[in-house]
C-alpha cells in the first residue's frame, strides 16, 4: 500500500503541471494574438480593464480573436474601437449595481457655518 502512494503522487503532480503548460501555451497564443490585434494603447485600455471587470475584458478578447480568426479585422483595432466595442458590450450587459457620483452634491459650502 505504501509502495503504490509513492507511485501515483508523481503521477498527478504531472498530470497537474501538464494542464498548468498547456493553460500557459494558450495563454500565450491569446496573448500574441491580441498582441497583433491591438494597438499598444487599446491593449493597455484592455488590460486595465481585466483588472477591474475580468468578464467583460474575457468577452472583448473572445470577440476580437473570433473577428480575426474570421478575416472581419484588417489592420490593428485602436483605442478608439475598442471603446465602441466596449460599450456594445455593456448595453447587452445585464445592470448590475452601478455606482454614479453626483459631483454637485459633493461640493463643501463655505457659507453654512
Amino acid at each position: 500500500s505504501e509502495h503504490h502512494n509513492r507511485i501515483l503522487l508523481p503521477v498527478k503532480a504531472v498530470v497537474s503541471t501538464q494542464s498548468t503548460g498547456k493553460q500557459a501555451r494558450q495563454q500565450e497564443m491569446k496573448n500574441n494574438m491580441l498582441s497583433a490585434i491591438l494597438d499598444q494603447k487599446a491593449r493597455a485600455r484592455l488590460n486595465t480593464i481585466a483588472q477591474v471587470k475580468p468578464e467583460r475584458a474575457q468577452k472583448v478578447e473572445a470577440m476580437l480573436i473570433s473577428m480575426y480568426q474570421r478575416r472581419q479585422i484588417m489592420g490593428q483595432v485602436g483605442e478608439a474601437e475598442l471603446i465602441k466595442m466596449l460599450e456594445e458590450i455593456s448595453k447587452t450587459e445585464p445592470k448590475g449595481t452601478k455606482v454614479n457620483f453626483d459631483r454637485r452634491r459633493v461640493t463643501l459650502d463655505s457659507d453654512s457655518d
